[in-house]
């Protein structure tokens, strides 16, 4: 293994636990169609699955015109309240403020689109420390394709092969592979179900934030 000079990460379920929000604005898209809330806990798995995944995992089945008018309106309200409930992750800051001592430029890749990632950012006071954002509309291609990865890398000035990726979600998993970065599979986070084959099983075990740090002071 190379040593790590630079870390990227996916946003929910590795950094942010972003599901009291977004299970909000599920439940807030069902309460106008007359239907009850939903626990977090039992959403909380599809937090990573974006607007329609969680949609159609939590609202009966329907049209894809219908779908389509649940998830404007799920991306209205989520907009106006991404950061009400959400925090970042306990260990989280202490292993951003360890790569900032370190001298170890760390990013975000993400799915979740610009204008939706840039407020939590500011919200979560990390503007300052973050070296990149990539998300799922920077790019024409997003998750699992490698692209966004590679241009975070880019960014960073950082070689992919001396670069780590963690995240919750296989996808985070295969764009990392398929970029040439190091992995590290997040399994505190809403994906953690399905963190499961080969390119898993290859990669780092995080079952806590600190779990990269130590990583990052073993490398030569």
């Amino acid at each position: 293994m190379n040593r790590i000079k630079a870390v990227l990460f996916d946003l929910d379920g590795t950094l942010l636990d972003s599901a009291p929000d977004l299970v909000g604005s599920l439940n807030w898209v069902r309460e106008t169609e007359g239907l009850p809330p939903l626990p977090v806990s039992e959403m909380s798995p599809f937090a990573s699955k974006g607007a329609v995944g969680l949609l159609k995992a939590g609202m009966p089945e329907t049209t894809e015109n219908q779908l389509e008018s649940w998830r404007l309106r799920f991306l209205e309200h989520y907009a106006e309240n991404s950061y009400r409930h959400s925090t970042l992750y306990q260990g989280v800051p202490e292993l951003l403020d360890f790569l900032g001592q370190e001298n170890i430029p760390w990013g975000i890749v993400t799915n979740k689109i610009e204008s939706l990632t840039f407020p939590i950012v500011e919200a979560a006071e990390l503007q300052d420390a973050i070296s990149c954002v990539v998300c799922g509309d920077t790019l024409n291609e997003s998750k699992p394709h490698p692209a966004p990865v590679t241009l975070a890398c880019g960014i960073l000035q950082v070689s992919p092969e001396e670069t780590l990726f963690a995240g919750d979600d296989i996808r985070d998993i295969q764009a990392g592979k398929a970029a040439g970065t190091q992995t590290a599979a997040v399994f505190y986070g809403y994906g953690s179900h399905e963190l499961t084959g080969e390119d898993v099983a290859a990669s780092l075990p995080v079952h806590h934030p600190a779990d990269i740090s130590r990583a990052v002071q073993s490398k030569p």
